[in-house]
């Protein structure tokens, strides 16, 4: 009863605080179309669940640039091609920076991140490090055995799913499989076990900071309140990042013990570049530095990719014939009992045209991850204020019938007679983003997402449980920094003979 209490005069003093500075325009530029909203509040109370679906119809109601206040914040949304390219690409100077989430202060070091720090010369200096030395092609082709055994792995496990006719969970079968090769390219150790059995603590982990970071937090939206952590978002993603730190930190430990060993030779993984910029003399790397960034790109970069491969296969179940393009091309290319090798994907493109069609319609991340702008900025006759954050909605972008021809279809032919690529240059498809902080390890998370998907089709066939068809199957969303099913995808593996067209 005394907390009630407690947070009823708090919100009494709030609304007494806030109600002339939010009843009156606190500016006089003229900001993009949007929502009223109510006082205080906001638009909060509208965004729901799915955040990204409620911004794509505020855009169809406002324009493919809209403000809304969020709190405190005046938050601007871009919902088109065009409206994209301005801010990340002709204006990216001034978007370089980002508002830090609460949830990520909940993190050790949260200053060591590559994602969330300002875009000033340490931010600079760590992406050159990681796109100079550790996604390079000649880097990551040396790094490809390692791949290619955890793979291998994955298909053992499979098969005795198929021997004993049970079914799989795509979702567990993926996380298990990318953290081993992220873990694998990075510092040339497994995480998971090979029965799969561990990859459960590291997915709730991995979920429980992403949940954190893409829930509607009142800490965010009236940042005076911070210290107070209303919601316990930030209390509850703090024993995840200790947990995924305290992982990393034996992992590092252990390596530099071995590093001082005369008689260990250098493992040239990324661990080892990373350990080397600690001995550049003027480095920004340290012990810190190394564990925030490998919880960055090792459980981020999974998270990502493992959510990716399970819509592919959500999809391709649900879409029979899909499947069966798929198959046949891989038979084609590829000897039955055969391993699919990186270096096939180039021989696939119908393969990479699923690949694509699964990331437009179901991006990792629906909201590129928020800019904030540096000055005013007047873009498209309107005012981006200073302070403002910034979201770019590829989720709405990718299926807006303006650019896409029957966009809520799966229909990887659409990519087959287009030059469209997710590098950055085409802003009406941007799963990685673009402009000055694009996801940096886009190349690492294209070879594992296609590495895994095309073994665990070209070994297998799939089919839904009894009692589910691909009509029935549920394709729900749950929102977060990275959009994953709400129902995990069980499918039952076995082999036959032959796949003829």
């Amino acid at each position: 009863m005394e907390l009630q209490i407690a947070l009823l005069l708090l919100c009494i003093t709030l609304f007494c605080f806030c109600l002339r500075h939010f009843l009156l325009p606190s500016y006089t530029a003229k900001l993009p179309p949007g929502p009223t909203g109510l006082p205080i509040l906001g638009s909060l109370l509208q965004l729901g669940e799915k955040p990204h679906h409620t911004l794509a119809k505020f855009a169809e109601s406002h324009g493919p640039l809209i403000s809304l206040r969020l709190g405190s914040i005046t938050t601007v949304v871009a919902s088109s091609p065009q409206t994209a390219k301005l801010i990340l690409q002709n204006h990216a100077d001034n978007f370089l920076d980002r508002p830090v989430p609460d949830a990520i202060m909940a993190m050790p070091n949260p200053e060591c991140t590559l994602a969330w720090i300002p875009g000033d010369h340490v931010w600079r200096n760590r992406r050159r490090v990681c796109a100079s030395h550790m996604f390079t092609t000649q880097r990551l082709d040396s790094l490809q055995h390692l791949r290619q055994k955890k793979v291998d792995q994955l298909l053992q496990h499979i098969t005795k799913h198929c021997v004993l006719g049970t079914p799989v969970y795509i979702t567990d079968l993926a996380s298990a499989t990318i953290l081993n090769l992220m873990s694998n390219t990075m510092f040339s150790v497994d995480l998971v076990d090979p029965r799969f059995e561990s990859a459960q603590e590291f997915r709730e982990l991995m979920w429980r900071i992403m949940e954190g970071v893409g829930k509607p937090n009142i800490s965010d939206y009236f940042p005076i309140f911070r210290s107070l952590d209303l919601q316990g978002v930030k209390r509850g993603t703090v024993p995840s990042y200790k947990r995924l730190h305290e992982i990393l930190d034996g992992i590092i430990q252990e390596r530099m013990k071995l590093r001082a060993s005369s008689s260990t030779t250098s493992m040239n993984d990324f661990l080892d570049v990373l350990l080397d910029q600690c001995q550049v003399d003027g480095s920004d790397f340290s012990s810190d530095t190394i564990k925030t960034l490998l919880v960055e790109l090792v459980f981020g970069g999974s998270d990502t990719s493992s959510v990716t491969i399970e819509w592919a296969m959500a999809e391709l179940l649900r879409n029979p014939h899909v499947m069966q393009k798929v198959r046949i091309e891989l038979s084609e290319v590829i000897s039955p009992g055969q391993s699919i090798k990186e270096s096939d994907i180039d021989r696939l493109p119908y393969f990479q045209a699923v690949v694509k069609e699964t990331m437009r319609l179901h991006p990792p991340a629906p909201l590129l991850l928020p800019y904030k702008a540096k000055n005013d900025l007047e873009i498209c006759g309107f005012t981006i204020p200073k302070d403002s954050h910034v979201l770019v909605n590829i989720w709405a972008i990718a299926r807006d019938p303006g650019y896409w021809e029957d966009p809520l279809s799966f229909l990887p032919e659409r990519f087959l007679s287009s030059n469209i690529d997710f590098r950055g240059q085409d802003f009406e498809y941007l799963p990685f983003g673009a402009g000055k902080r694009i996801c940096p390890g886009i190349s690492l998370g294209l070879r594992m997402v296609h590495l895994v998907l095309a073994s665990i089709i070209h070994s297998f066939s799939w089919k839904l449980p009894q009692g589910i068809t691909p009509e029935s199957l549920d394709m729900k969303e749950q929102f977060g920094v990275t959009l994953k099913k709400v129902v995990p995808l069980c499918a039952i593996p076995f082999i036959e003979e032959k796949c003829s067209p």
